[in-house]
């Protein structure tokens, strides 16, 4: 597993200024993992 710490971080950093996200890449790049990262940790608790 890759951590991908730096990109989480700048997602949760702008998670609530009323822009939408969009988060774009390569397949198979890791989008929906950072994804389901973010919702686990921080926005089901």
């Amino acid at each position: 597993m890759i951590k991908r710490d730096i990109y989480l971080q700048k997602i949760i950093d702008r998670m609530n200024n009323g822009m939408i996200k969009v988060i774009t890449g390569i397949r198979r790049y890791g989008k929906s993992y950072l994804l389901f990262e973010i919702f686990y940790k921080y926005l089901r608790f």
